[in-house]
């Protein structure tokens, strides 16, 4: 299993956005709640039109089997608004274009979030670099690595700091001053 990087640079985060807003709006959406939510992937395709249309998501976790209830921010309420108008509450909001409303699966997840990678030369990139990227920006902007780690439900803050990269970045900063 590959070990996969939050995508941690701003600018680029912002390209991507843009870029999928112009050209797939499903694929927007998708990225837009796992980097608003830091929702696994598995739980971001089981979400319906009735999962959003109120203040928060609440959702029963397949991976731990908890129930998690997560504010809907005010940018990613503003999108979901423009991606659900007019869908009924069954329709899954990552929805395939295959069949009757299924959503897409998480091999297709997984191929999209390779090709952004490849469109903007991203290494270590996966499903899992949504959830890591909402963590490492949550913890950038409010240093509260206490309260990622019960959003994350981890045992430790240092697994959260690792599992967001933080740790990693850390180690580069200073290992690129470091002399002999």
């Amino acid at each position: 299993m590959q070990f996969v990087q939050p995508i941690r640079d701003p600018e680029i985060l912002a390209d991507i956005k843009y870029h999928l807003k112009d050209t797939n709006y499903r694929n927007y959406i998708m990225v837009m709640i796992g980097i608003n939510t830091g929702l696994r992937i598995s739980d971001i395709l089981k979400l319906r039109v009735r999962d959003v249309v109120g203040t928060h998501i609440v959702i029963k976790e397949l991976k731990t089997g908890k129930t998690k209830r997560i504010l809907i921010t005010g940018d990613l309420k503003r999108e979901l608004q423009e991606h659900i108008r007019d869908k009924p509450g069954i329709e899954f909001l990552i929805k395939s274009r295959e069949g009757h409303n299924r959503a897409i699966t998480p091999s297709m997840a997984y191929k999209i979030m390779r090709s952004i990678a490849e469109e903007f030369a991203l290494k270590e990139i996966g499903c899992h670099s949504l959830r890591k990227t909402f963590g490492y920006f949550f913890y950038k902007q409010y240093n509260d690595i206490a309260l990622l780690m019960r959003l994350f439900n981890h045992s430790s803050e240092k697994v959260t700091l690792r599992y967001i990269g933080v740790e990693q970045d850390t180690m580069d900063v200073h290992l690129k001053r470091f002399k002999v």
